[in-house]
């Protein structure tokens, strides 16, 4: 940006300023693009209560705060929450202009890599994706009535599976902002499952993830960012459960699993349609289904958000690394049917969830295996 009067200071997330803090509220309110509650101060603070390397570096023009970005690392950062973390991005005013090199010039970031950053995008990103989100500006209600035949169709073919579990298992039942210790135990259970299955990296083998999941869950219903838990039972079965990140307002779908021994009978759209129905009484404006367009997410988008992966290469060794390891991807990409783009971001995977280099050697041979097979 060039001129003195830009200054930047990092802080400890542990040690915010009240006066941060309070800035921070005020550019998320003033931003549409801002709404996820992975934006809200809360969640980086939680997790830098998990993690030692969480920082918020913060740029002024003379003493204006006009932008804020959370990150964790050191010379190569991340998203501060990765890989759990769905969106991220620079908190600032709708028309700041300033860039990730701009607000990370001043601190000890070489390279910063992300995975869904919004707007303002970096000049170097890649790979555009699409978050799906519900909104409800007028009531649940109202929004299905304004959706288009394909939803239609969608819900009829959902109403045979409904009554066909009624008749064969048990009605279906939602139990809506649940702490039951053992529906959570379940749900990860569930999930770990998914993951070994799937042959994903599990990022709750990590004790820091799972801790977190629990202290979000633990706040409760009134605190301003919580994990709210809602569970779905046919009769006295429990099929699904889905957990999201929330401020109130917006309900992002984050960890979602289901018995799969009911996958005929579409447990976890059984599910989100229940939640949909409660939104009003739960204080929900907005579900955000994240990343990815998923054939079901289609039916139900009102809105998405533009999201980009890459890396933004700040300088020093790390940046020239980063730029080798991108050109490595894309000849990866183009020649080796991205394998070794996949094998690049599946340790990135590994490296923020497991700090210990005997962990990271056995996840990252089992994805070498695994990209073999």
């Amino acid at each position: 940006m060039g001129s003195t009067s830009y200054t930047t200071s990092l802080y400890e997330a542990q040690e915010l300023p009240a006066s941060i803090i309070a800035a921070w509220h005020e550019l998320r309110a003033s931003n549409p693009l801002l709404y996820s509650p992975y934006f809200h101060p809360d969640y980086t603070i939680e997790v830098g209560k998990r993690l030692k390397d969480v920082r918020v570096v913060v740029l002024k023009k003379n003493t204006e705060i006009i932008a804020i970005l959370p990150y964790q690392g050191q010379s190569f950062a991340r998203p501060v929450g990765a890989p759990l973390t769905d969106y991220h991005g620079i908190i600032c005013a709708p028309d700041c202009s300033a860039s990730l090199q701009d607000v990370l010039s001043g601190t000890p970031v070489g390279a910063f890599h992300y995975s869904a950053l919004i707007k303002p995008f970096d000049e170097d990103a890649s790979n555009a994706q699409k978050g799906v989100v519900m909104a409800f500006p007028k009531g649940s209600q109202a929004w299905r009535a304004e959706r288009d035949s394909s939803f239609n169709k969608h819900q009829k073919s959902l109403r045979r599976r409904i009554r066909k579990v009624s008749d064969e298992i048990g009605v279906p039942r939602l139990v809506t902002q649940s702490h039951n210790q053992n529906e959570f135990d379940q749900l990860i259970k569930w999930k770990v499952a998914q993951y070994e299955e799937s042959g994903y990296y599990n990022v709750l083998g990590a004790e820091w993830t799972l801790d977190l999941l629990k202290l979000l869950w633990a706040k409760g219903p009134e605190a301003p960012l919580r994990l709210d838990m809602h569970s779905l039972y046919f009769g006295d079965t429990l099929a699904a459960i889905d957990t999201g990140l929330t401020d109130g307002q917006t309900y992002h779908s984050w960890i979602v699993a289901y018995d799969s021994q009911f996958h005929t009978y579409s447990p976890g759209t059984q599910l989100l349609n229940q939640i949909i129905d409660r939104s009003d009484r739960l204080g929900y404006k907005r579900i955000d289904l994240g990343v990815g367009i998923d054939k079901f997410k289609s039916y139900y988008a009102t809105e998405n958000v533009q999201t980009s992966s890459g890396f933004a290469a700040i300088f020093g060794p790390a940046a020239k690394l980063s730029q080798l390891y991108d050109a490595a991807e894309r000849f990866g990409q183009k020649s080796l049917s991205d394998a070794p783009g996949k094998l690049r971001r599946r340790y990135s995977q590994i490296a923020a969830c497991d700090s210990t280099i005997t962990g990271r050697a056995k996840a990252m041979l089992s994805a070498v295996k695994s990209s073999r097979s």
